[in-house]
């Protein structure tokens, strides 16, 4: 239950200060303004889908947890009892088929929830490339499974929808070689970073220009990772200078929370933030990619998906919120109906979120309100039935 209340009040400007074009260090890159799409749009939905969607069983870290140092028992009687014959991970591409993947009508779903962006998968610690990358270690949708583009056609469908169009992309993988050859001397050398990390941000961003870049898995130092390089280039050169926006995970050594343009925390800071952050949750509380034993119980219920977006953009932060497809490239009919009724609720509400920013006050006191600000209004949000 929520309650929106509009109360007017004297208007509170903003001032924001023009800054020089950031160089390759992190106080230039940490002056770049947030293009103020990204503070406005306050809403977005995340997709996780790859081959872990396939097995389908524990969550996407499902190869790691079947073949990595962590392995588990239930993962491996799972196997035994579902797929005897299989035994390397890579036999699963050929059933990660998107024969039911229409692209047009997930797009549209996403607008009818009330989000404004979209960030979608294009690589995860698994390695397997969702878009048809020329980068070494050529496997991904082109190749195998799909043997379409799904980066191409959600980018597309998604901007037909007049959304803003963004990717996910893990840094490190599992199992990869020059990666793990790397880690093994300290980092010192970064040979898996210069052959494959970096060509292939490279490609992603001249080819689909997205204007979200959600970097992930960055096990390493931000030197190995040669992020600030990167960074420089993205913010002065690349064909989304001007508009993109990314996050903190850009290496171990005290990014996280300190540079970027907005803070990934994956929780709901105490206090409001000056810097912005967004709230990164996901609607199958168990996994974030499809899950074939989930449950209805398993699933947020829209109250609880509006009261962390509500107590989000209150405190100054967007909110993500994932779903996983099924590895034929539908989306579950619960998730559906999830996004569609907190899509009617922001049919109603959305004045008070959308465009809006922090409040004096994030809440009242012992009460369960929570306030936003925009131009002379003040909205006030009772998330408990009066």
């Amino acid at each position: 239950y929520s309650l929106m209340i509009i109360l007017p009040t004297l208007r509170i400007s903003n001032c924001l200060k023009l800054q020089n074009q950031s160089g390759s260090d992190w106080p230039s890159l940490d002056s770049r303004p947030l293009p103020k799409w990204f503070d406005s749009a306050k809403f977005g939905i995340f997709i996780h889908w790859g081959i872990y969607s396939v097995p389908s069983f524990y969550n996407e870290w499902f190869w790691w947890y079947w073949k990595g140092s962590k392995a588990k028992d239930s993962i491996k009687e799972f196997m035994k009892q579902n797929y005897p014959s299989v035994k390397k991970y890579t036999e699963f591409a050929q059933n990660f088929t998107a024969g039911k993947f229409v692209p047009d009508d997930w797009a549209t779903l996403f607008r009818e929830s009330g989000a404004k962006y979209v960030v979608f998968t294009t690589k995860h610690h698994e390695g397997f490339s969702n878009w048809p990358s020329k980068v070494h270690g050529n496997w991904n949708a082109a190749t195998d499974g799909p043997h379409q583009d799904l980066v191409g056609a959600m980018a597309t469908a998604v901007r037909k929808q007049n959304l803003t169009f963004g990717v996910y992309y893990s840094l490190f993988e599992w199992f990869s070689m020059n990666y793990q050859e790397d880690k093994k001397k300290n980092y010192a050398s970064n040979e898996y970073v210069k052959h494959k990390v970096h060509p292939q941000l490279l490609e992603l961003i001249n080819t689909y220009k997205p204007d979200v870049l959600f970097s992930d898995g960055d096990f390493g130092p931000s030197n190995y990772w040669n992020a600030t390089n990167f960074l420089a280039w993205l913010y002065n050169e690349s064909p989304v200078k001007d508009t993109i926006v990314t996050n903190d995970r850009w290496g171990t050594d005290e990014v996280h929370n300190k540079h970027g343009d907005y803070f990934c925390p994956e929780h709901e800071p105490i206090n409001t933030i000056t810097h912005k952050w967004e709230n990164c949750i996901t609607l199958d509380k168990q996994s974030w990619g499809y899950r074939r034993n989930m449950v209805d119980s398993d699933v947020l219920t829209v109250n609880e998906v509006l009261t962390m977006l509500i107590r989000s953009i209150s405190k100054g932060g967007n909110l993500l919120l994932n779903i996983g497809p099924t590895a034929d490239g539908m989306i579950p009919q619960i998730f559906q109906q999830r996004l569609r009724k907190i899509g009617k609720w922001m049919q109603i509400n959305g004045e008070g979120i959308y465009d809006s920013r922090p409040w004096i006050f994030h809440k009242d006191g012992a009460n369960n309100v929570w306030y936003t600000r925009k131009g002379k209004y003040i909205y006030a949000f009772v998330l408990t039935e009066p």
